[in-house]
C-alpha cells in the first residue's frame, strides 16, 4: 500500500538507499572517525568501498553495518567479539537474510548530509544573534560539532531555519530552549512509534532471528511504516502548533476588550441632568410610556 499523497516532503525509500558516502561522509553519518572506520574494515566488519579513480565510495549498507558495530561495541563487545559474531552470521547464511532488514531500520530518516561551517559562515548566517553562549548551546545539543576553525552541522535544513528565526528578530537563545525541551519529549514519542513496528520481531523471541520467509513482509513493513510515522508526528505538531496560535490569539483579543473597557475615555463626556419640576407636569419632548397591561 502506498504511502498518503500528503507525506511532508518524505525522501523516498529509492533516494534513502542510494545515498552514498566519502569516508569523511561515512564517518560523521555514523558518529564515529575516519580511523575507526578504516580499523573496522581492516578487520572486515565492513566491506571495502567501491573505487571511483582515487576516491571510496560507501553506501547505505556500509552505514547501517557501521551503525550496528558502534551499538554492539557500545553494549560492552569487543571488536573481537564483534568479529566472531559476524563471521558466525556468515558461515550460518544468516547474515544475507538480514541485510534487508539492518537497512530498513538503520537507513537514515533524511539524505541531508553533514556540512562544514566557517565562524563566518555562521556570523552571516545568524548576524548579531550568534555569540559564543549560543555556539556552546548548540554544541551541547548536538546541532553543531566543533571542528579545526569551524563546525559541522548535521541537519542543514535546521541550521538554516534557525538563522531565519534569528533574522525575524526571535533570540536564538529562546529558540534552542525549545528544541531542549522538546527533544526528549520527541524521544519518548519516537521510541514508541519504532516499538511499533520493531515489536513484530519480538514474536519470535529475543536472540532469534525471523524465518527467511517472513524476512521480505517485514521488511517491507518497515519500509512502509517509516514515511506514516513522519505523517502522524507532523500532523499531531501541526494541530499543537493551531491550538496554541487559537489561544494566545483569543487571550490577546480578550486582554485588549479588558483594557480598553477599563481606560479612561479620551474626551470628556458631558451627562444632561433631568430638569426638576414643581408643576407635577411632565416636560414637552418627555417620552409617553403606555399601560401595557390596563386594569378594567
Amino acid at each position: 500500500m502506498p504511502p498518503p499523497a500528503d507525506t511532508p516532503n518524505a525522501d523516498s525509500r529509492a533516494q534513502l538507499e542510494s545515498m552514498e558516502y566519502t569516508i569523511d561522509e561515512l564517518a560523521r553519518a555514523a558518529d564515529t572517525t575516519v580511523r575507526n572506520v578504516r580499523a573496522y574494515q581492516d578487520r572486515g566488519l565492513i566491506d571495502p568501498p567501491e573505487r571511483r579513480g582515487r576516491v571510496g565510495i560507501y553506501t547505505q549498507s556500509h552505514l547501517g553495518r557501521l551503525k550496528l558495530v558502534n551499538h554492539l561495541l557500545s553494549r560492552g563487545y569487543t571488536l573481537a567479539n564483534v568479529q566472531e559474531l559476524l563471521l558466525a552470521l556468515v558461515d550460518g547464511q544468516e547474515l544475507h537474510a538480514i541485510l534487508g532488514l539492518e537497512k530498513a531500520i538503520n537507513s537514515p530518516w533524511s539524505t541531508e548530509k553533514p556540512q562544514h561551517y566557517s565562524y563566518l559562515s555562521l556570523v552571516r548566517m545568524f548576524g548579531t544573534a550568534i555569540s559564543l553562549e549560543a555556539l556552546g548551546k548548540a554544541v551541547s545539543l548536538g546541532l553543531l560539532e566543533a571542528e579545526g576553525m569551524g563546525y559541522n552541522c548535521r541537519s542543514p535544513r535546521l541550521l538554516e531555519a534557525g538563522a531565519a528565526f534569528a533574522k525575524a528578530g526571535f533570540p536564538l537563545g529562546d529558540v534552542l530552549k525549545v528544541i531542549d525541551m522538546a527533544r526528549p519529549l520527541l524521544q519518548q514519542v519516537s521510541d514508541k512509534l519504532v516499538g511499533l513496528a520493531v515489536g513484530e520481531l519480538d514474536r519470535y523471541g529475543d536472540g532469534n532471528l525471523p524465518p527467511a520467509k517472513d524476512m521480505p513482509r517485514l521488511v517491507e513493513t518497515i519500509w512502509h511504516i517509516r514515511p506514516l510515522a513522519m505523517v502522524m508526528i507532523e500532523s499531531e505538531m501541526r494541530r499543537a502548533l493551531e491550538r496554541s496560535a487559537n489561544k494566545y490569539l483569543g487571550d490577546r483579543v480578550a486582554a485588549i476588550m479588558e483594557h480598553r473597557a477599563e481606560a479612561p475615555l479620551p474626551f470628556p463626556v458631558t451627562v444632561a441632568l433631568p430638569i426638576a419640576r414643581t408643576d407635577n407636569t411632565m416636560p414637552a419632548d418627555a417620552p409617553i410610556l403606555q399601560d401595557t397591561n390596563p386594569q378594567h
